[in-house]
């Protein structure tokens, strides 16, 4: 029998919100400053598939208030099966409400609210028709008393409501029998939205750019359009129209030269080789044209990585070049174990409520590389600078190779330096005792410390193997030169950095561009100021700066697999930010540049 008595449920005194108006602030600071676009979009979507018929959405500006007033206003209409008055009052004023049904992967009721009402305090403005007349509702946020809420309006008959009835005056042109508009009215009632939130790419397509680069397609049947050019005069339709929005999909499919999937464990991998062509650039501002990564959901793109960390992302992946003309988008897989879904905010995808393992997947893509992939890295990495450097740094290097097996990192009583014992795990320091010497635990009768913090199963460590990453055959890295003008390093790789290390490649890839270098050969080609002194000039700048950088490497690698390192330690310290610091010093390779070229090129010298 339960010890526990039992309680109807019709006594339950249901929980609620003590304070809404926190709650959606607070969560509408999670979602990204162009989701009301998504969410919105979203809804229309939705609205026009309730309907079983084809529809149009468009994100225009509100051409109503601005011929009235002078003010732009960012708006969305679709032609959706629509609302009426009380079903505005009813699904729009409440948290967690909505028209469709609410499931974990499905829709939360929650995401225009928390996205767009936090950005527009003035006002969210609904206008909605459903087979007869329309209605309109104006959410707001009372800045007293710091609540999101229903205008209340006073109708021609002395009552009060929520909602009030509209002319067909201003019924878009679109909606015919049923749809909906909603109008952004920002944080004031002059405030102009049509301008993109600060940060948004591609300010005068921002609408276009944002929602292309969420959707992977559109639904069938449903067509989206967004305003271009709202600045120029109505009547300049070459600058000043709609945009069809498609998606990535049909353009990727449209610009690329070869596609196909790979199978991952857990996910499906699409990948896109794109042409070489000026659309990669000229198509930017609406459309993610270059080599890029996403997850891809429910015909939606999440954690989508471009420029700078869609580069390195995709050297992950094995595409160590010409990852501007790659584009990959991994597919999780649902399943009952670790079920696939959403964040609230819609800003990121949980497997089983982590974080996507994208690190895992690029090893496995990597390793299964498809062959047009594999094709198109080996032709552009033919066009690198493949270093003739490596045997005169190996030879220099061969005697003091045990300089960098650095020796153990150990406590001692006599020490100068005070650690917590108990605190030392494997892979990183979590504590330390500044002013004492902790005593040496006793060992255990098998010879191993005792379990430290409570852990008996310290005392169970395996012993025959290491407990770090297996080491690499060849210490010394693969070191490739690239640069800008041969095609080998895009725009915003290693912009003003040294050199990038790719550890599970054990690749060295150095920026030939970096000023550091190109000042150095300047100097030394005014020294030696004679036509044959270039190209020794810069082969032998080149040669000590690869030094300073290999031996960086090796250097650092010794620190792996230690108490005091953890891996992302290690990796801080091979970062691209650490090695433009290791090549910051001067004196030691202007004092080797000018004894090799001296030795060179003997006394050849003509005054600058």
């Amino acid at each position: 029998m339960s010890t526990y008595p039992h309680h109807s449920g019709n006594n339950l005194l249901a929980m609620a919100v003590h304070n809404t108006g926190f709650l959606l602030d607070r969560l509408g600071q999670d979602c990204h400053p162009l989701q009301y676009l998504r969410e919105l979009t979203q809804n229309s979507i939705e609205a026009i598939q309730r309907t079983g018929a084809p529809g149009e959405i468009i994100w225009d500006l509100d051409w109503t208030a601005y011929d009235l007033d002078g003010i732009k206003k960012l708006c969305i209409t679709d032609t959706g099966d629509g609302m009426s008055g009380d079903d505005m009052v009813r699904f729009l004023n409440q948290l967690s409400s909505s028209v469709s049904a609410q499931s974990m992967s499905g829709n939360y009721g929650v995401g225009a609210k928390i996205a767009a009402l936090t950005r527009n305090h003035a006002g969210v403005v609904y206008l909605s028709w459903r087979e007869g007349p329309g209605a309109m509702i104006h959410l707001y946020r009372d800045s007293e008393l710091g609540q999101y809420g229903l205008k209340q309006w006073r109708h021609h008959d002395g009552s009060y409501g929520h909602f009030i009835p509209i002319e067909d005056d201003v019924r878009p042109e679109i909606i015919n029998g049923h749809g909906t508009k909603v109008v952004l009215l920002g944080h004031s009632g002059d405030a102009d939205t049509m301008q993109p939130p600060f940060g948004a790419s591609s300010p005068s397509r921002w609408i276009s750019k944002y929602l292309n680069t969420r959707y992977f397609r559109f639904p069938q049947g449903v067509v989206a359009k967004a305003r271009e050019g709202w600045g120029h005069p109505r009547t300049d339709k070459d600058r000043n129209y709609l945009r069809t929005l498609t998606g990535q999909e049909p353009y990727l499919n449209q610009h690329s030269v070869s596609q196909g999937q790979v199978s991952l464990k857990g996910a499906i991998a699409h990948w896109w080789i794109l042409k070489d062509e000026p659309a990669i650039s000229n198509n930017s501002g609406f459309m993610e044209s270059a080599g890029h990564t996403a997850a891809l959901y429910h015909d939606e793109l999440y954690e989508m990585a471009t420029a700078r960390t869609g580069m390195s992302r995709l050297q992950q992946f094995g595409v160590t070049f010409g990852y501007r003309l790659v584009v990959i988008y991994i597919e999780p897989k649902d399943n009952a174990t670790t079920p696939l879904t959403t964040n609230t905010a819609r800003t990121s995808l949980l497997i089983g409520n982590e974080p996507l393992p994208w690190t895992e997947w690029a090893a496995e893509f990597s390793e299964n590389l498809p062959k047009e992939i594999a094709q198109l890295v080996a032709e552009k990495a033919a066009a690198a600078a493949d270093t003739d450097h490596q045997k005169s740094i190996r030879d220099r290097l061969k005697d003091i190779m045990g300089l960098f097996r650095l020796s153990r990192y150990r406590v001692t009583p006599e020490g100068d330096i005070s650690v917590d014992e108990d605190a030392l795990l494997r892979g990183g320091v979590v504590g330390t005792l500044p002013h004492s010497i902790r005593q040496r635990r006793e060992s255990s009768p098998g010879g191993h410390p005792g379990g430290s913090a409570g852990n008996v199963y310290a005392v169970f460590e395996k012993t025959d193997g290491s407990p770090g990453k297996r080491v690499k055959s060849d210490p010394f890295p693969d070191v490739r030169w690239v640069s800008v003008k041969d095609g080998t390093r895009e725009h915003g790789d290693m912009e003003d950095r040294a050199a990038k290390f790719l550890d599970d490649k054990n690749l060295l890839l150095i920026n030939a561009d970096f000023r550091v270098f190109s000042d150095m050969v300047g100097h030394f080609e005014k020294e030696f100021n004679v036509p044959e002194a270039r190209p020794l000039v810069q082969d032998a700048v080149r040669g000590w700066f690869e030094q300073a950088l290999v031996e960086t490497v090796l250097g650092v690698q010794g620190l792996a697999n230690s108490k005091e390192w953890t891996p992302a330690q290690v990796s801080c310290a091979v970062s691209e930010e650490a090695l433009t610091a290791a090549v910051m010093q001067r004196y030691h390779v202007h004092f080797a540049v000018k004894r090799e070229l001296g030795s060179k090129m003997g006394g050849r010298k003509t005054p600058a």
